[in-house]
C-alpha cells in the first residue's frame, strides 16, 4: 500500500480507500441494487482491505438508512485505531422538518447519532455530504468547529460542492478562525472530468486533499459494458444510471482502456483506476465492492504504472473541452511569453 498526506494535515491515508455503500440495506431500495451485503460479507471485504494496508474507510449516515454505520461500528471494534474513519451528513435521516440539512440543530444530532452507530467517541473526517441551500455556511462551520474543539471530530471535509461554494467555505473559516475543510470528496473519472475546470485548481492552490468517489463511473468503466448494449445482468449500472455519462464518448474511452489492458495483461478496471491515481491532485481513490475478488482486483491498480503514451492516449480520449473562461484564460496565458521566430 502507498500513502498520501491528507491536504495540509499531518495525517497519511491509503491511496485506495474502502467505500462502504454496499454494506446493509437488504430488502430496501436502492440499497438492494447497490449491494445489501450482510455482516459476514461486509466483514470479508473489510478484512481484505485492512490486510492490503487500506486505512481510510468511508461511509455516510444515509447509507442503508444508518445500517451501514451500525455494521461498521460492530466490525471495526478492536480495529478502530487502525483506520481513519470518515462519514458524512446532510441527507434526510427522519421524517421531521429538521432531520435533514446542515443546520446547527441537525449537525449536532447527526453527529451524536453517527458516533453511537459507529461505537466510537470520535470521527476522524466528518464531511458534509452536499451543500444546504437553506442554512448559511457560517452556521454549519461554527457547529462543526465546536465539535472539533470538543474532540468529537478530528478534521472536517465536504463532498459534492461546486468550486465557488468550497472557496466561500474556506474564506468564512479563515475570516472567523474556524476549522477548515481539509478534503473534498468529489466524483472524478475518465468519463467525468468536470472538476478539472475549477475545483481541482482551487484544491491545489489551497492544499486541500481530493478524495475521489466513483472512479469507475458507477461501474461503466469496468469492461462490463460495450456498444452492443451487453452488460452483466446484476451490474448496478443496468438499473441505476449514476453518475450520468455520455455513453458514446465513454465507449471511445473503453476502447482505449481495453487496448491498454490487453497489451499490459491486466483488467480494464485497473487501468481506469490507475489513470485516476496518476492525476497529481488525487489523494485517495474510494472503491466499493460486493465481492472480495472485485476489491482485490481494484487494489491491484496500485501496482500498475501507466506509461507516458498510455496516459496520453487516455487523456486524448477523455479530455473535456475547455469552457469559458477557461479557453480565454488559456489564450491570455500566452501573452506572458515572448514569441520566438
Amino acid at each position: 500500500m502507498r500513502f498520501a498526506q491528507l491536504g495540509a494535515t499531518g495525517v497519511y491515508v491509503s491511496r485506495i480507500a474502502l467505500g462502504t455503500m454496499t454494506f446493509g440495506g437488504a430488502g430496501r431500495q436502492p440499497w438492494d441494487t447497490i449491494g445489501a451485503l450482510d455482516l459476514t460479507a461486509a466483514d470479508q471485504l473489510l478484512g481484505v482491505a485492512l490486510d492490503h494496508g487500506v486505512n481510510l474507510i468511508d461511509t455516510a449516515d444515509m447509507y442503508a438508512d444508518g445500517e451501514c454505520e451500525s455494521m461498521l461500528g460492530r466490525l471495526l471494534a478492536k480495529r478502530r485505531d487502525d483506520v481513519v474513519l470518515a462519514t458524512k451528513l446532510a441527507a434526510r435521516m427522519g421524517t421531521g422538518p429538521n432531520h435533514v440539512g446542515l443546520s446547527r440543530l441537525h449537525v449536532m444530532r447527526a453527529l451524536e447519532d453517527s458516533l453511537r452507530r459507529l461505537r466510537t467517541d470520535h470521527i476522524d473526517l466528518y464531511q458534509i455530504h452536499s451543500a444546504d441551500p437553506i442554512t448559511p455556511i457560517e452556521e454549519t462551520l461554527s457547529a462543526l468547529d465546536d465539535a472539533v474543539r470538543q474532540g468529537k471530530i478530528r478534521y472536517i471535509g465536504a463532498s459534492n460542492l461546486a468550486a465557488w461554494q468550497f472557496a466561500k467555505a474556506l474564506g468564512v473559516a479563515d475570516r472567523r478562525g474556524l476549522s477548515r475543510f481539509v478534503a473534498s470528496q468529489s466524483y472524478y473519472s475518465l468519463a467525468g472530468r468536470d472538476i478539472e475546470a475549477e475545483l481541482v485548481p482551487l484544491l491545489t492552490e489551497e492544499n486541500v486533499g481530493l478524495l475521489v468517489w466513483s472512479p469507475l463511473a458507477g461501474g461503466f468503466l469496468t469492461g462490463k459494458f460495450d456498444r452492443s448494449g451487453g452488460t452483466e445482468a446484476n451490474a448496478r449500472r443496468s438499473s441505476a444510471d449514476l453518475p450520468p455519462v455520455d455513453k458514446d464518448r465513454a465507449y471511445d474511452i473503453i476502447d482505449v482502456l481495453r487496448d491498454i489492458a490487453d497489451r499490459r495483461g491486466t483488467t480494464i478496471a485497473r487501468v481506469a483506476l490507475a489513470w485516476v491515481l496518476a492525476q497529481p491532485p488525487v489523494t485517495s481513490v474510494i472503491v466499493g465492492a460486493r465481492r472480495p475478488a472485485q476489491l482485490t482486483d481494484n487494489l491491484g491498480a496500485l501496482e500498475l504504472e501507466l506509461s507516458t503514451d498510455d496516459l496520453r492516449r487516455l487523456d486524448e480520449a477523455s479530455r473535456t473541452p475547455l469552457g469559458y473562461p477557461g479557453w480565454m484564460q488559456a489564450g491570455v496565458a500566452t501573452w506572458r511569453h515572448p514569441q520566438t521566430a
